[in-house]
């Protein structure tokens, strides 16, 4: 959940998926399309997916328990490197190397002297972050949350507390005179976008109790001659924004191919 989304914006889903599924048998013995739903509106909802597949996957082949190794994590649906070191090393106080945009940015500075780390991770940086590991487990991980917390709460991308930090007289950085970033960091457009669409689209299948017809998303609910059940404020806020025809046509058929969708009885729902 936490991947590209706010703390803020996780907490409240997050503590409602742990009310509502406290295992991961709970939410494997659940439809697919109940953790899209589940999912509001924290965005990418194919993380859903891939969580229920992979507490489908730790209930049939681990025993309903998570695993505590690098290797296993990783061969789970939807994890990848960084957060299986994570999962190893936070959760099962293992010597991974933990490396997110945080600890990227500490070492960047720190270390190289540069004001922001690649716009991708480089091999180099993960063989600087392995160099910089204490040996022993218990050591690493409270390396690895130190160094986590300096970039997320001084080291900070846009306003680094350089004053506040407690190993400023350390940093290349600062050594170097605060040379200024090779690039500037851009968001990730969304107004307009085909994103926007899809998000849209599952917002309706969200709240919709039966399947959603295909003219309902490229026509008002008033040019057909009947109301919407349950989809009326999400359905209003998809037409309003006035997408073309074919970007609705990628949209729906885009949220098919990745399994967000499901055609049933001549309609759109959340996959069963």
């Amino acid at each position: 959940m936490l991947q590209q989304t706010p703390v803020v914006r996780v907490l409240p889903v997050w503590h409602e998926w742990l009310e509502r599924w406290p295992t991961p048998a709970g939410l494997a013995g659940e439809p697919a399309g109940e953790a899209v739903r589940s999912w509001g509106r924290l965005g990418y909802p194919r993380r859903a997916l891939r969580l229920h597949a992979a507490a489908a996957a730790i209930t049939e082949k681990h025993k309903g328990k998570v695993p505590d190794t690098y290797t296993e994590l990783l061969a789970l649906p939807g994890v990848g490197s960084y957060t299986a070191a994570a999962v190893a090393a936070f959760a099962y106080g293992r010597r991974e190397t933990v490396v997110d945009t945080n600890i990227r940015r500490v070492h960047a500075r720190l270390v190289s002297g540069t004001a922001l780390p690649a716009p991708a991770l480089t091999a180099a940086e993960m063989r600087l972050a392995a160099s910089l590991l204490p040996a022993a487990d218990a050591p690493s991980v409270r390396w690895n949350a130190a160094v986590m917390e300096l970039g997320a709460l001084l080291c900070t991308a846009r306003a680094p507390k350089c004053g506040a930090c407690p190993v400023n007289d350390l940093c290349a950085w600062r050594a170097a005179g605060e040379p200024p970033p090779s690039y500037i960091p851009k968001g990730q457009a969304w107004h307009g976008t085909d994103r926007q669409v899809r998000g849209a689209v599952v917002a309706v299948l969200r709240l919709a109790e039966e399947p959603v017809p295909a003219e309902m998303f490229h026509h008002e609910p008033a040019d057909l001659g009947f109301a919407p059940a349950g989809i009326g404020v999400p359905l209003a806020a998809l037409h309003r924004l006035n997408s073309a025809p074919e970007q609705l046509e990628r949209a729906l058929a885009g949220l098919l191919a990745d399994g967000l969708a499901e055609l049933h009885d001549g309609g759109y729902r959340l996959p069963a």
